[in-house]
Formats: structure tokens, sequence, C-alpha cells
């Protein structure tokens, strides 16, 4: 128990009032439950000096319940990190699943790769190492790319989010899934402007306009959910 709080800064990654609660939702429920090769993974991370922008485990756990619900076969990760939800996808589609990897920083991936490799799953996993919007501008130009995504899960730079969204109603399939990390903004979202910090000042603006832009969209049905540091799922209806 001391060793898990210690190595990856648990009560960090949620917005939970109590951290003692929080602490008590991962002890319970998502680390006796953690696959080991993500374990692995989030060990790994841990030593990266970035560490905090890593999946939350009770997040990734929800992702996992999401994808096998989904059936998904094909999927879309937009930023990448160590690759701690990209592992997780490829340990929960079929053995022929494929899933396309963007991100432009391909050293935080390394680090994560051994622990992929090891696992068994490297075959599924497609890195592009790009801006997000060229590749999946890439991916557009293709027509049979409309509709044949199950499944995207987004934690990348702010200001693109809607972006990325606008993308992602063409590739995602009718019913199928896209989801957004940190759309709580460490909480910064409900705060006075002058109350938030000044590191959190610009990402708070990005993410109000973005959760104001997603709450008025009809293609999709939105769950604001409040775990790590936000994450709000949308299911595409049309």
């Amino acid at each position: 128990m001391e060793e898990e709080t210690k190595v990856h800064s648990s009560s960090d990654k949620g917005l939970l009032q109590s951290k003692e609660l929080y602490q008590y939702i991962l002890d319970t429920s998502v680390f006796p439950r953690e696959p080991k090769p993500l374990k692995e993974l989030r060990e790994v991370t841990a030593i990266h000096p970035r560490a905090r922008m890593g999946t939350a485990p009770d997040a990734g756990q929800l992702l996992a319940v999401l994808l096998k619900l989904l059936n998904a076969k094909r999927t879309i990760e937009i930023g990448v990190f160590t690759g701690y939800s990209l592992l997780l996808t490829a340990l929960n589609i079929p053995e022929d699943g494929k899933i396309i990897a963007i991100d432009k920083d391909h050293e935080a991936y390394e680090m994560g790769l051994p622990v992929i490799k090891k696992a068994g799953v490297e075959h599924k996993i497609d890195f592009t190492e790009s801006e997000a919007l060229q590749a999946l501008d890439e991916i557009m130009q293709n027509p049979d790319s409309e509709g044949s995504f199950d499944f995207a899960f987004v934690d990348a730079d702010k200001v693109n989010y809607w972006n990325y969204h606008e993308r992602l109603m063409k590739l995602v399939r009718l019913g199928g899934l896209a989801i957004y990390d940190n759309t709580l903004w460490g909480g910064s979202v409900a705060m006075p402007e002058d109350a938030a910090g000044q590191i959190l000042k610009e990402g708070r603006k990005l993410t109000i306009e973005f959760n104001d832009l997603l709450a008025k969209d009809v293609r999709v049905q939105i769950c604001h959910a409040s775990m790590g540091d936000g994450m709000t799922i949308c299911r595409r209806i049309s």
C-alpha cells in the first residue's frame, strides 16, 4: 500500500475532495484488478518528469469496460505519452484489432515501448510520429476511413480539441465513442478566473470553451465523468 502511494502519486490524479476516498477506490477496486503490464508501465512512467500526464488508473479502468462493451476493434489515440492508455486499449481489443496512435513525441513512447512489447501487443499498434491534425487529415484522404473507427481517445493539446472532435465525428462510426481527457482541468473550470493559478488559466479557458461546444453538439450523447482530471465520453448519434 505504502509503495503504491509513493510510486504513483495516486491522490494527485483525482478530483474527489477527499484524497483518502480516492485512494480507497484505487486500493479496493483499481489496483487489485490492474493487469500486470499496466502496473509495470505505470511504474515506469512514475520516473518521467511529466508523469502527471499519464492516464489516471481509475479512468483507465473505465476505458477498458467501455472498449469491451463496444466490442471495439479499430481505434484512434491522439496523444500517447508513455503509452498507458495505449497499452490498455491494446489489451482490450481483439488479436486482429488495430490502434492508430498519434503523437509528435516519440521519445516518451519509447519509454513505455519495452513494456508494450513484453505484453505481446505491439503488433496492434500503428504509431505515427506527427502533429495530430496533419495525421488525421491524411487518414481522411482515404474515403474508406469515414465511419471506420469504433473508438477514439484524446489526451493532447487542448487548443485543438474541437478541431480533433470535428474530424473524429467523420472517422468514428455511428454508435462509436470519442473520449476526451482533462475536461475538468484540475477543477479550475468551476473557479472564478482570478482564482485559477497562472499555470491553469490558459487551459481553463480552452477547456471551458470546449465543454460548452460539446454540450451543444447534437451529433453526440455525452457523459462528463469526474474521474482523473475529468473525462468526457461522447457517443456519436448522427
